[in-house]
C-alpha cells in the first residue's frame, strides 16, 4: 500500500534547498524505509541489519566506502544507529564524496549522538517521522483524498470544523485502541502485531543497543507510564515505587523519549506565583503500543481511561502537526499548585491559546483566563477535534 505522508514535500525538495544530509528519525515500523524507497527510487540502498554490509561501513575507510558506493548520486543508509560510530561514518562520506546526496535513517537519536566520536553538526538536517496523523490515516483508508486538515489547524484558527461526509468521532474507537502505525491499517486483528512490536521494537532494540542495563526495571517503568498517561510525572515517586533512584528513572525516560516511544510536555509558566514550573507530563507517540504494554484493548465505552486515551491522542496529533508544519508554536500544559489546570497551552511570541480536551464537553479553567486574560481558549471534544 502507498502511504501518503506529510513529510513527502519537505524530503523531495530538500536537496534543492540544502546540501546537508537528510537524517530521518522515527520509531521502528513508522514507515521510514517505505517512504524513502518510494521518494528516491534510484538511490543506492544500504541496510545495516545485514552483518556483511555493516562490517564494510565499520571499516571507516574512505577507499572501501567509495568502492561500495560506486557512481551513485544518492545513498540511503538505513538504521544508522546500528553502527558503533554513526557520526564518524557520516562525516567521512559527507566530507569525502562530493556531490553525493546522503540520506540516513535511525530509530534511536540518543545512540546516534552518544556513540559518535565525530560531530555531524553542519552536515545534516533532521526530520522526524511519527506514526500516521489522523489525516494520513483517512487518506490511507480512502475516506479522504488529500492531506488538507489537522487538529492544530482547528485550534489555531478557532473555526468550526469543516463538515465531512463521514463521522470523525465514529473512527475514534479504532484509533484510540489500535493506534496509527501504518501496518495496523491492513490487519483485521492487530493485537498480536502490537504486542510483538512492544516486545521487539522497545525492549529488544533498546537492550541490544546497550542503552538500558536493567530490562525488567525498564519494562516495569514503561508499563507504569502507560497506566498514568497525562498525569504529572514525579521521578522520585516513580523511583520509590520501582526501587529505582531518581536519576535512573529520568535517564530511562530520556531513552524512551529519544527512541520515539514516549514524549514529555512541560508546564507553561511565566514565573508567576503558584504555577507549576518544572514537572512534566508523559504521553505515548502511539496508543496501540501503549495499550499493548498494559494488554488492554477493551472498548472505549467500558474503559475508565477513555478520557486519558483521547487526551493522549489529541496531544500526540498536535505534536506531529507542529513538527510537520514546522510551526513556531510550543506545546505545554498549565497547572497551579492548587490544582487548577489546562490540558494544552499553545504559544509563540504573539499568541497564547489554552485548550481543554474532553470526550463530550467542557470549559477552560477560569483560573487560567483570569491569569492570562489575552489568551484565546478552545475546547476539543470527540465531535469537534477534526
Amino acid at each position: 500500500m502507498k502511504y501518503t505522508r506529510h513529510l513527502e514535500a519537505n524530503l523531495l525538495s530538500h536537496f534543492s534547498n540544502y546540501k546537508q544530509a537528510i537524517v530521518l528519525l522515527g520509531a521502528r515500523q513508522t514507515g521510514k524505509t517505505t517512504l524513502l524507497r518510494r521518494l528516491f527510487p534510484d538511490a543506492l540502498y544500504i541496510l545495516l541489519d545485514n552483518e556483511q554490509t555493516k562490517n564494510v561501513l565499520e571499516t571507516y575507510d574512505i577507499s572501501t566506502y567509495k568502492q561500495a558506493i560506486g557512481r551513485t548520486k544518492q545513498l540511503i543508509i538505513d538504521e544508522l544507529h546500528l553502527l558503533h560510530d554513526p557520526g564518524r561514518a557520516v562525516k567521512i562520506i559527507y566530507d569525502q564524496v562530493p556531490g553525493l546526496q546522503l540520506i540516513v535513517t535511525g530509530s534511536s537519536a540518543l545512540h546516534i549522538k552518544n556513540n559518535s566520536t565525530e560531530s555531524m553538526a553542519g552536515r545534516k538536517i533532521e526530520y522526524n517521522l511519527f506514526p500516521l496523523t489522523f489525516s494520513e490515516y483517512l487518506v490511507q483508508k480512502n475516506i479522504e483524498t488529500v492531506l488538507n486538515h489537522s487538529v492544530l489547524t482547528n485550534v489555531l484558527e478557532q473555526t468550526t470544523p469543516p463538515k465531512h461526509l463521514f463521522s470523525p468521532s465514529g473512527l475514534l474507537e479504532q484509533v484510540l485502541l489500535y493506534g496509527l502505525y501504518p501496518d495496523v491499517l491492513n490487519l483485521p486483528e492487530p493485537r498480536q502485531y502490537l504486542l510483538n512490536l512492544a516486545e521487539s521494537a522497545i525492549f529488544k532494540d533498546i537492550v541490544e543497543l546497550n542503552l538500558i542495563d536493567n530490562r525488567s526495571k525498564a519494562k516495569s517503568l514503561l508499563e507504569l507510564l502507560a497506566y498514568q498517561i497525562g498525569n504529572l510525572c514525579n521521578y522520585s515517586e516513580i523511583g520509590a515505587r520501582l526501587s529505582l533512584d531518581r536519576r535512573t528513572v529520568e535517564r530511562y525516560i530520556d531513552i524512551f523519549e529519544q527512541s520515539f516511544i514516549v514524549f514529555r510536555i512541560f508546564p507553561y509558566a511565566n514565573n508567576k506565583r503558584n504555577e507549576i514550573g518544572k514537572t512534566p507530563k508523559i504521553y505515548f507517540h502511539d496508543l496501540g503500543l501503549r495499550n499493548a504494554l498494559i494488554d488492554n484493548y477493551d472498548s472505549i465505552t467500558v474503559r475508565s481511561d477513555a478520557g486519558a486515551l483521547f487526551e493522549n491522542f489529541i496531544i500526540a496529533e498536535l505534536k506531529k502537526n507542529i513538527s510537520y508544519q514546522q510551526s513556531d508554536f510550543s506545546l505545554n500544559y498549565w497547572r497551579t499548585n492548587n490544582g487548577a489546570e489546562v490540558d494544552i497551552v499553545l504559544s509563540n511570541n504573539h499568541t497564547v491559546i489554552g485548550a481543554e480536551v474532553k470526550m463530550q464537553s467542557g470549559s477552560v479553567s477560569t483560573a487560567f483566563t483570569n491569569r492570562y486574560p489575552d489568551a484565546k481558549t478552545h475546547v476539543i471534544t470527540r465531535h469537534t477535534f477534526y
